[in-house]
């Protein structure tokens, strides 16, 4: 029930896809950032990534309206509503395996969808780290 849980939550399970995705990928440790900033991003086209683009993209005016206003909830409610966004693709794809992350047969998409993943990940722990919490890579 804690919201700050939530969020860490999906970070920590953003980290782990990305683990997973490199040892399917090719059985390394972790994927180099050359290959997410070559990433074709054109494929991402469903309206649930799309959705998640648009909210991320609206990650630096939540900061600014919330320093400038004094309200740092602004920063907590966002972080929850990008986990939740996060949390509907993540089921989508327990349901549809052709909308998960890792699709085997497809390199390139992979790479586009975890590219996006990976963002997510980083607004989260800016964002949790602008509030005193430190980001985790797992949850045990």
């Amino acid at each position: 029930d804690n919201p700050v849980f939530y969020v860490q939550y999906a970070h920590a399970r953003i980290c782990s896809v990305i683990r997973n995705a490199a040892k399917a990928m090719g059985g390394k440790s972790e994927i180099s950032s050359t290959a997410f900033q070559s990433a074709n991003l054109e494929r991402l086209k469903t309206n649930d990534e799309i959705a998640l683009i648009r909210l991320m993209s609206s990650w630096p005016r939540v900061v600014e309206t919330s320093a400038v206003a004094h309200e740092p909830h602004r920063i907590a409610f966002f972080l929850y509503d990008l986990a939740s966004a996060f949390h509907v693709l993540w089921n989508r794809g327990n349901d549809d395996p052709g909308v998960r992350f890792i699709i085997a047969d497809d390199d390139e998409l992979t790479m586009a969808r975890l590219t996006l993943i990976k963002g997510v990940a980083l607004v989260i722990g800016s964002g949790l780290k602008i509030m005193g919490v430190t980001p985790i890579e797992e949850m045990r």
